[in-house]
């Protein structure tokens, strides 16, 4: 095989969460391009509109509108598809939240279970819908979006949910890939650094945050959805075929300081 070979994704099913903006979007487009029918999960038709935009560049999208905090909907799709001999081989944890500048002792009940229930239950829920029929078949690549600050304490903004369900989602991904391996299953995750995403660029208290934050990256910049897709795209192939378990840091140096 060609090392370029092994980049490449013809014959797989790749799912990808939040698949209709950002950086699911970014991971939809990677992954249909390097071969792989994608299909993109989102709470609606309208949120996957891009995604959908994508299949005029002759790549094979489909929609299933669902909600990650749904764990029945998670598992009636993941049944339809292997019902119908297209089981997903390739799943993207991709769709989460985030809520900074909200010091912990002013968390709400439902401002951490919110949190929790999308970030890391929704995880668990996509990963054990479909990560089922992959042990079934002895076969699968689970990427999970991790997040720098499930290593490390943001500044200046206060943000503990959000730094703890990150956290969880990087162990989560160490615990499955630990007991997935032997039914030939990997997971891993990115853990990016601050993305030039509209979440981010919508928070009007991030301007003030924003040299900050660069002063603290060594490369002295966010990054940008499609240098996360990228690192995606790797770890879902066969090109890191040799990798389970690993959180990958795609932070332009952040967590070397």
């Amino acid at each position: 095989m060609s090392y370029q070979n092994r980049f490449r994704l013809e014959g797989e099913r790749a799912v990808v969460t939040g698949g209709g903006r950002a950086i699911g979007l970014c991971c939809a487009e990677a992954l249909a391009e390097a071969g792989a029918s994608v299909v993109v999960i989102e709470r609606s038709e309208q949120d996957a509109h891009e995604a959908l935009a994508l299949r005029s560049k002759g790549y094979e999208i489909e929609l299933h509108v669902g909600d990650v905090t749904d764990s029945a909907r998670m598992e009636a799709i993941a049944s339809e598809l292997a019902a119908a001999g297209r089981p997903a081989t390739i799943l993207v944890n991709n769709a989460g939240i985030g809520q900074n500048g909200i010091s912990a002792e002013d968390v709400t009940d439902a401002d951490w279970l919110r949190m929790m229930n999308v970030n890391v239950n929704g995880v668990f829920w996509c990963s054990r819908a479909f990560g089922r029929h992959m042990v079934t078949s002895r076969r699968g690549s689970i990427v999970n979006l991790g997040s720098m600050s499930g290593i490390i304490c943001n500044r200046p903004q206060p943000q503990t949910a959000y730094n703890v369900s990150k956290a969880a989602v990087h162990h989560l991904t160490r615990s499955l890939a630990a007991e997935w391996a032997h039914h030939g299953v990997r997971v891993n995750a990115v853990a990016p650094t601050y993305i030039e995403t509209p979440m981010v660029g919508a928070v009007e208290a991030n301007k003030e945050r924003i040299p900050i934050w660069l002063a603290d990256t060594p490369m002295g910049r966010m990054g940008t959805p499609d240098e996360v897709a990228s690192a995606v795209l790797f770890l879902a192939s066969g090109a890191a075929s040799l990798m389970t378990g690993a959180i990958v840091n795609v932070d332009a140096g952040f967590t070397c300081w």
